[in-house]
């Protein structure tokens, strides 16, 4: 497809890093020229140095001829100008940034007066994440399918953790647990485990299933499962923001920490059931004054990267609570795995998934839509949900008859009500969402399983 991209700041940069490998044609436009040239030295797309809004600009950009066009400036007004600049002139599908929270109730008016295909929020997708994760500590990490009937969580494998040198082929055998280990993380292999693999202390694991059995295995194999009942958000950003607003509406008690005094009225102001203490949070004597030992919950959501690892440390030092850190860098993360933060979010990350499975989906000629889309273990597999529109090669076939590729398993099938963990006599039917997860990049279609003919 031919892509054009306005705005080169983080998102705008990740974009163009994970869409690169998709097999596009990607035009980038900035107005500082250093942004532009930064992203253009490093990958295969086209520079344009401009502003986003201007109607010569995008026709420089190729407007007329895009399938695509995606506005990532800091500018909500601006995105949104330039989203309908493109409709009207180039008939392409568009997608906005928008993050102020005065235009979160108007998203579904904007999106269908604009003609938008999409409004994307990564703090508030990112604030998301955060709060399924506090209402299930024992994960690193959640991933949701099939409109949240199912789940992908990641969890660290503990050294009294039951699984600790536990032969994978026994959760089935002697635990009857009916979850698929999908994906293990170990240093730095990431491999999809056969039946013989052994677990070790220090492993994340990724396992698929519904909320209730995931319930059932964690407490079998010795991990609680209690949700947070207090959290203390360091930062109080948008995302801080979003989060709060959606721990209190689930009964959860929330402080907030900012140093910023007229933030903190306007947070006193936007959420008057909430604790907003004013001060500076990298003080341990402050935190600990304001309870830091007793919360359950911990998440740092500075504007600085390295702030946040250090708070997370020190929450870590006092407290058992579950950590969440907010990073902005993804280079850092080869960094974090030697430190090994609880659980890490990454939301211009987020943003990208959302938008490559979108951009994975436009192509109306395949027999599968793709409904979700996670990259994991830092782009080194991905965990797809497809729809089956039509029948084709993989459809009325026993799954163990199936030519299926190396390094990819399928985890799940949705059937309207049911909820299937496939084994080898299953078949897939059309009208199934179905759960892959795989070390294979840009899988399109459904028929992407499949090895290749000669």
């Amino acid at each position: 497809m031919n892509i054009i991209i306005v705005g080169c700041g983080k998102v705008g940069s990740t974009l163009v890093e994970q869409l690169n490998g998709e097999n596009h044609n990607l035009v980038v436009i900035d107005e500082k020229e250093e942004k532009v040239k930064a992203i253009t030295d490093q990958m295969d797309a086209m520079g344009i140095v401009g502003n986003g809004v201007s109607y010569q600009t995008l026709q420089e950009a190729g407007i007329r001829r895009a399938d695509l066009l995606i506005a990532v400036t800091g500018s909500d007004e601006q995105n949104l100008l330039c989203c309908v600049i493109a409709k009207k002139t180039g008939n392409c599908k568009t997608i906005a940034r928008v993050r102020n929270p005065i235009y979160n109730t108007e998203t579904a008016f904007l999106r269908e007066e604009l003609g938008l295909a999409m409004i994307i929020n990564p703090e508030l997708t990112a604030a998301s994440e955060i709060a399924r994760i506090f209402q299930f500590p024992t994960a690193v990490k959640i991933d949701t399918f099939s409109k949240g009937r199912i789940e992908l969580l990641h969890f660290r494998v503990t050294k009294d953790c039951l699984l600790n040198n536990y032969e994978l082929v026994r959760i089935r055998t002697a635990l009857k647990c009916e979850v698929l280990v999908c994906i293990v993380t170990r240093g730095e292999n990431v491999v999809i485990p056969r039946g013989d693999f052994v677990f070790q202390e220090g492993d994340v694991a990724a396992i698929v299933s519904t909320p209730t059995e995931a319930n059932n295995f964690f407490k079998k194999i010795g991990i609680g499962t209690g949700r947070v009942h207090t959290a203390m958000l360091v930062g109080g950003g948008t995302m801080a923001y979003y989060l709060a607003r959606r721990l209190l509406a689930v009964g959860i008690e929330t402080k907030i920490v900012d140093q910023d005094q007229s933030r903190c009225e306007h947070l006193s102001e936007l959420l008057p059931k909430a604790t907003i203490i004013c001060g500076d949070a990298t003080d341990e004597k402050l935190l600990l004054q304001e309870g830091l030992e007793s919360v359950d919950g911990f998440a740092a959501l500075t504007g600085l990267d390295e702030e946040n690892i250090l708070l997370s440390l020190v929450a870590k030092k006092y407290s058992k609570a579950k950590i969440v850190t907010k990073i902005n860098r993804v280079n850092f993360n080869n960094v974090l795995g030697d430190i090994q933060l609880d659980s890490t979010t990454f939301p211009r990350l987020l943003t990208a998934d959302v938008i490559i499975k979108y951009a994975r989906s436009m192509n109306e000629s395949l027999n599968s839509n793709v409904e979700n889309l996670y990259k994991l273990e830092d782009g080194r597999a991905e965990a797809l949900e497809f729809y089956i529109k039509e029948p084709s090669e993989v459809t009325g076939i026993p799954l163990q008859k199936m030519r299926l590729k190396k390094n990819l398993l399928l985890c799940s099938i949705t059937r309207g009500s049911r909820i299937i963990i496939p084994g080898g006599q299953d078949e897939l039917q059309v009208g199934d969402s179905v759960v892959v997860v795989t070390t294979h990049s840009r899988l399109n279609d459904i028929q992407d399983i499949l090895v290749e003919r000669s």
